[in-house]
């Protein structure tokens, strides 16, 4: 990791390569070296979070309980943790969202925004008065980036790449998480857990907003399985939480709320 300059400066940022993508860091304010200890200490975390999760490597605990050389009570308590918060998932979502992926436990599409958002709720616990993590394009925010200046935080158009389809504020609010599921980067990667298969539904994207990144991105996988009829009744039935749905028809639909998120 990169050392900051000596004097460190008001705004702290950092590129991290793990689990399989970019975790981006924004940090604003605080003591430096405080920061500064609490940021390599972030790192350290998504590093350990892949080692212990990651369904790729055969040493890691996932691997491990999967082939039953573990059970849950032997593994890190970050995995109980993980599990359980999946498996609510799956409770409120009527099963849409799934941690088993082809019949095989794979809680990775939790991982990476609790991961995020953990990462950042450190950092602001270290006295950043803002804090953006951007886990792959999903993003934590914390505190504000400036006096008088929210974070914003622009959504992909799936129709027009390099094109916004919107620009989300953090106006208002202490937290905020912005999570996309779609088609457009990783192509059709989302399931459909009642059939195991590729979801095939009308839609492009799904962003969800809302105070916590686990949630915001588990419920953006959920709601792209489910279409953007049912999707999007789903999520209007959901406290706290926004969203913007984007069709194959390039149709726009959100819920009654997105407006004041907007900006």
């Amino acid at each position: 990791m990169s050392e900051p300059a000596q004097d460190a400066p008001q705004e702290l940022r950092h590129a991290e390569e793990v689990m399989g993508t970019v975790f981006s860091f924004d940090v604003r304010g605080g003591e430096p070296e405080a920061v500064r200890t609490a940021l390599e200490e972030a790192v350290t975390q998504l590093h350990r979070v892949d080692a212990v999760f990651s369904t790729y490597r055969e040493d890691s605990q996932i691997s491990r309980l999967v082939r039953g050389e573990l059970t849950v009570e032997e593994c890190d308590p970050e995995v109980a943790e993980v599990l359980d918060l999946g498996a609510e998932a799956e409770r409120a979502s009527d099963g849409w969202f799934s941690t088993r992926y082809e019949g095989r436990l794979d809680p990775t599409g939790i991982v990476k925004g609790w991961a995020a958002e953990r990462a950042a709720l450190s950092l602001a616990a270290a006295g950043a008065s803002g804090v953006s993590v951007n886990g792959g394009g999903d993003v934590q925010l914390c505190g504000v980036p400036g006096p008088h200046r929210p974070w914003r935080v622009g959504v992909s158009d799936p129709l027009r790449p390099g094109s916004l389809a919107a620009v989300v504020s953090a106006a208002g609010v202490d937290r905020l998480a912005v999570a996309t599921s779609g088609t457009a980067e990783r192509g059709a990667h989302i399931v459909d857990p009642r059939t195991g298969k590729s979801a095939v539904t009308d839609l492009l994207a799904v962003t969800v907003v809302g105070p916590s990144l686990t949630w915001a991105d588990a419920w953006a996988t959920a709601a792209f399985a489910m279409g953007s009829r049912a999707g999007l009744d789903w999520l209007e039935s959901l406290p706290d939480v926004e969203a913007l749905l984007i069709t194959a028809g390039n149709e726009v639909r959100c819920t009654g709320g997105l407006a004041q998120r907007l900006g």
